[in-house]
């Protein structure tokens, strides 16, 4: 299965009403399996600076294929990623980022910011949904 435009879509439309529903306005970027941008909306009032980190989420999380919260265990002091987030143009490793799979196969990843991290990545988790 390819990341179409309209599966990108029908992603970026569950996790917009999961963040609708817990009254947080995010920016949702989503990426396809080459990391490119594919779909990206920024809700009405939703922090300007998060713009980027949601890209980046979806970026790092296709990048290595984990979610962005896992890579964040793996970066801290004495882990085997320390210092991975200055890689690559500048990584994002706390939740929010989450690959995107059909059946074993990865077809791209998600990023929310916006809120907490723990809602960022209830709300990418939600996108997942769709597939």
């Amino acid at each position: 299965m390819k990341l179409t435009l309209e599966l990108a879509e029908k992603i970026a439309a569950a996790a917009i009403q999961k963040a609708s529903e817990i009254g947080v306005p995010m920016n949702i970027a989503i990426v396809d399996e080459g990391a490119n941008l594919k779909s990206f909306h920024r809700m009405d009032n939703a922090w300007l600076g998060s713009v980027d980190i949601s890209i980046k989420k979806a970026k790092t999380a296709r990048f290595f294929d984990m979610n962005t919260g896992e890579i964040g265990k793996l970066s801290q002091p004495g882990q085997p990623l320390f210092g991975i987030e200055h890689s690559n143009g500048g990584l994002i490793s706390f939740p929010g980022g989450v690959v995107l799979k059909s059946g074993d196969e990865i077809i791209g990843a998600i990023g929310v910011s916006g809120g907490s991290v723990e809602q960022d990545h209830e709300v990418a988790s939600a996108g997942t949904s769709a597939i």
